[in-house]
């Protein structure tokens, strides 16, 4: 393994991690704008240009960048998060220099054509349409609503209907001027990579990239309270939680020893009660979800309309006895199962390309296996008990709820059991 550095004259950073005895590559470019950049009149719009960069570019169209990729038996695909946007190739090693031209063409020469624009915002109405389809996403959308209401980080990253409707091609082109930027930007490689090529690469493919970036997101501000959404679905599904804690914070590696404990996995005190002991859920599970300011905690559960109420307060009894601390044999489990998480995702070279892309944007520099162990070995349960106790303190819970009316579970209800006092956002 080596990991190398280089920042181009633009401002573009290039970091690899070159892995020996592999044939293949996982190389892409990750861009800091995501859902969270969006002012309202253009929510959904870095999901729609990330669709809209594999329509056609100067040289290409659709349909060859496609089959360029995959005449070598790669694979490029793309993803929008909250934070970020990424596009990303698997290719075999001697394949890397035609993806970094794919890569490089369609992030600074796509030509948005208005008929394909108006085929994709279709698209993409569909895609929303499913979701509205698959309550076990929706729920997902709900809850991040509720816990970051009237702001870009609530929103779901899809968009709606009516505001894709509204985006042109100058928009897209706008937001891809003012975002994709050399300084906002990483490509990321690893597997059968030389670093000196990939810059030698970079530098002739992304050296017309503008440099500045002047752009901060706006503050994440969580408010907590319930929304529900009354349907004719065979399950309930719940989703509920806290603030959690950024990926800089001091409590990122002790709370994903709490949730690990709490619902992490099958030997977790949620699965192992709710669903082995008592078989009220086929889905039971815990999660923390780590931004650069803020975070959100949560635990989801699908059950049936009957046993919703049941699962929802034995959640609760489970969050109150986990708050007062762990077994040591529960905190040993989560830190192994963190390490061999860590270690496994190495054996992958798109894990570690995003991994190495992520890190870079977020810290500036790569983090080091050793220095995660560390961070991971120096937990303990006072760190655990401290983090835990920090959780709910203070803040009204989130909660998202969807399925028939009798099975929906009454926010009150929630805020009795975790000791807080009354009041909700209004339920849609």
């Amino acid at each position: 393994m080596s990991l190398d550095v280089t920042r181009l004259a633009n401002g573009l950073r290039v970091v690899t991690d070159s892995i020996e005895g592999v044939g293949s590559a996982a190389v892409g470019v990750w861009v800091n704008v995501g859902a969270r950049d969006e002012p309202d009149h253009l929510h959904g719009i870095s999901h729609l240009l990330e669709h809209m960069a594999f329509k056609g570019t100067e040289r290409r169209n659709a349909r060859m960048i496609a089959q360029e990729i995959e005449d070598v038996g790669g694979y490029v695909n793309a993803y929008t998060t909250r934070e970020n946007t990424a596009y990303y190739a698997r290719v075999l090693g001697d394949d890397v220099p035609l993806a970094i031209d794919v890569l490089g063409d369609i992030l600074q020469n796509s030509v948005f054509d208005e008929s394909e624009l108006e085929k994709e915002r279709w698209v993409v109405e569909q895609e929303i349409a499913q979701v509205f389809d698959t309550p076990d996403d929706l729920v997902f959308d709900l809850f991040q609503e509720c816990a970051f209401p009237d702001q870009p980080m609530g929103r779901s990253i899809l968009g709606t209907p009516a505001s894709i409707a509204g985006m042109t091609r100058q928009t897209l082109l706008g937001h891809m001027t003012g975002h994709y930027t050399a300084e906002s930007m990483v490509l990321s490689a690893a597997g059968a990579v030389d670093h000196g090529e990939i810059v030698r690469l970079a530098e002739d493919q992304f050296c017309d990239l503008p440099r500045s970036n002047g752009h901060l997101p706006r503050p994440a501000a969580y408010a907590g309270g319930a929304i529900d959404r009354k349907d004719d679905v065979e399950q309930v599904h719940l989703v509920m939680g806290c603030p959690g804690f950024g990926i800089c914070d001091d409590n990122y590696y002790p709370v994903q020893f709490f949730s690990n404990a709490l619902g992490g996995g099958m030997s977790s005190r949620l699965f192992q009660e709710i669903r082995e002991d008592r078989g009220l859920a086929y889905t039971i599970y815990s999660f923390h979800s780590a931004f650069e300011d803020s975070g959100l905690f949560g635990i989801y559960a699908g059950c049936a309309e009957a046993d919703a109420r049941e699962v929802a307060n034995l959640v609760v009894d489970a969050i109150a006895r986990t708050t007062d601390g762990l077994a040591d044999d529960e905190i040993e489990r989560a830190r192994t199962q963190m390490k061999a998480g860590l270690l496994m995702a190495r054996e992958s070279t798109a894990a570690r390309c995003e991994a190495l892309a992520r890190q870079m944007l977020v810290f500036g520099r790569t983090i080091t296996e050793e220095e995660i162990v560390a961070k991971i070995e120096a937990v303990c349960a006072a760190d655990i008990r401290k983090c835990a106790e920090t959780l709910f303190q203070g803040t009204r819970p989130a909660m998202a709820c969807i399925g028939p009316e009798e099975g929906i579970v009454p926010y009150g209800k929630i805020l009795l059991g975790l000791g807080k006092e009354s009041g909700a956002c209004s339920p849609s």
